[in-house]
C-alpha cells in the first residue's frame, strides 16, 4: 500500500475505535449498542489489517489474545444472565432496575447504573456483546488474510519446484 495510506490509516482507526467505544457505552440511551460499537471497532482493526498487512499491522492480534477477549465477553454475558436467574428467577433479568421488586437491595445496588434512565445491566450486556462482535468480525478477516498468505506461499514453493524440475530435464 502507499505511504499516504499508511500515514492516514492508524490515526483514522483510533478515531473510529473511540467512536465504537462511545457507541457501546451510550447504547442503552441512544441508537446503537454492543453490536454496532463492536462492528465499528472491528472495522478500524480491519482497516489497519488491510493497509498494513497481517504481519506489519500496528495492532498485533494473536489468536490467544482474540480467544481470551471473546471468552471474556461470553462469560460476562452468561454471568449476568445467571445472576438474574439466581436473584430473580428469570435469565437476564434487569437486576439494577428490578421492576417487580424481587431482587435483594444489596444486589440491586451493585447493578444500579448511575444514569437518569436507570439502565441496570444493559450497559454491561452492551460491553459483552461489543467484545464478542469485535473479535468475531476481526477473526474472519484475519482468517481470510491468513489463507491468502498461505496460498501465496504454496504457489511460490510450487513455482520453485517446477523450475528445479525444468532445470534437471535440460
Amino acid at each position: 500500500m502507499s505511504t499516504i495510506l499508511k500515514i492516514f490509516v492508524f490515526p483514522a482507526a483510533l478515531v473510529i475505535m473511540c467512536l465504537g467505544v462511545l457507541t457501546i457505552l451510550g447504547g442503552h440511551i441512544t441508537p446503537g449498542g454492543g453490536f454496532q460499537g463492536g462492528a465499528m471497532i472491528a472495522a478500524a482493526l480491519i482497516f489497519c489489517l488491510i493497509v498494513y498487512g497481517l504481519k506489519d499491522s500496528p495492532f498485533h492480534l494473536s489468536h490467544d489474545f482474540l480467544a481470551g477477549i471473546e471468552s471474556i465477553g461470553a462469560l460476562i454475558f452468561v454471568f449476568l444472565g445467571i445472576a438474574g436467574l439466581v436473584f430473580s428467577g428469570f435469565y437476564l433479568y434487569n437486576l439494577g432496575v428490578d421492576i417487580y421488586n424481587i431482587v435483594p437491595v444489596a444486589i440491586k445496588n451493585i447493578f444500579d447504573y448511575p444514569d437518569p434512565t436507570h439502565a441496570g445491566i444493559l450497559p454491561y450486556l452492551n460491553f459483552a456483546v461489543g467484545l464478542k462482535v469485535m473479535v468475531g468480525l476481526t477473526a474472519v478477516v484475519i482468517a481470510f488474510m491468513g489463507f491468502k498468505e498461505y496460498e501465496k506461499g504454496s504457489n511460490e514453493s510450487d513455482d520453485e519446484f517446477e523450475e528445479l524440475d525444468e532445470g534437471e530435464v535440460e
